[in-house]
């Protein structure tokens, strides 16, 4: 299982595009969430834009959705021959009304892009198979009423990715002895909301959650003037990694 950080960065413009994390498991590429930039970045890391299999949105803020329409539209006209590809489009309950409003503005980008193109929902606590042995769970986090975490799981290894999340000990017993923990790490304590973490808050959830590696993401440019190795060390001693755009990585399968 391969993970490619392709937007580690939130609503505030920056050299970090919006959030988007490709996942590569044998006849299955996955990409979790597609804000603004995605679409490009993948062009300019090499990443296989071409041969995306499934998009799980985490929840419907634009910061994760706006590039689906640049990446359909380039799968029909950014590509010679056009996409023939099934796409398969997951995400919270309401994912199905988000894509038909998408449809009514955008036309046949969407409602016909010249590939065959489903739609589901997943409820918290919903597994769905993928294919070729992966699968994908829901898991409800506190950032907006639909919003989701999702565990993708093949051959014994296990991603977990929070999406955007507040401070919540549910969710990180949920991933609890995952191989990779990405979770968001929005903003410094100086700064903190309900519905976004802090490095503090990501030391507890990572402590509790004992990941083999804590990879971080989501950053408001605030917070990266903090030590954030130095806090999240505090509560959990593995390994961690600050992501940037086009940073990857193996999980081994077992």
């Amino acid at each position: 299982m391969r993970l490619t950080t392709l937007g580690t960065g939130t609503a505030s413009p920056s050299t970090r595009v919006n959030a988007g994390h490709l996942v590569e498991a044998g006849a299955v590429t996955l990409l979790l969430d597609c804000g603004s930039g995605v679409a490009h970045r993948m062009g300019a890391v090499g990443a296989n834009w071409l041969g995306i299999t499934h998009v799980a949105i985490t929840h419907f803020h634009p910061d994760h959705t706006l590039d689906l329409t640049t990446l359909m539209f380039a799968w029909k006209y950014g590509t010679l021959p056009a996409r023939a590809l099934p796409l398969v489009i997951l995400g919270p309950v309401g994912i199905t009304a988000i894509i038909e409003q998408f449809a009514a503005i955008y036309g046949d980008t969407v409602r016909a892009p010249g590939f065959p193109v489903s739609v589901r929902e997943l409820a918290p606590g919903e597994r769905v198979d993928l294919g070729d042995g992966m699968t994908i769970e829901a898991h409800k986090v506190p950032h907006t009423a639909e919003s989701v975490a999702y565990s993708m799981e093949r051959g014994g290894a296990r991603l977990v990715y929070t999406g955007d999340t507040g401070f919540d000990t549910a969710v990180a017993e949920w991933a609890r002895g995952c191989d990779l923990l990405l979770a968001e790490c929005s903003l410094p304590e100086r700064l903190a909301v309900a519905s976004h973490l802090t490095p503090a808050q990501v030391g507890v959830m990572a402590e509790i959650a004992e990941p083999a590696r804590l990879v971080l993401t989501h950053f408001y440019p605030p917070v990266l003037e903090e030590d954030i190795l130095e806090i999240i060390a505090l509560r959990y001693s593995g390994e961690v990694v600050l992501a940037l755009d086009g940073w990857s990585t193996e999980i081994e399968e077992r």
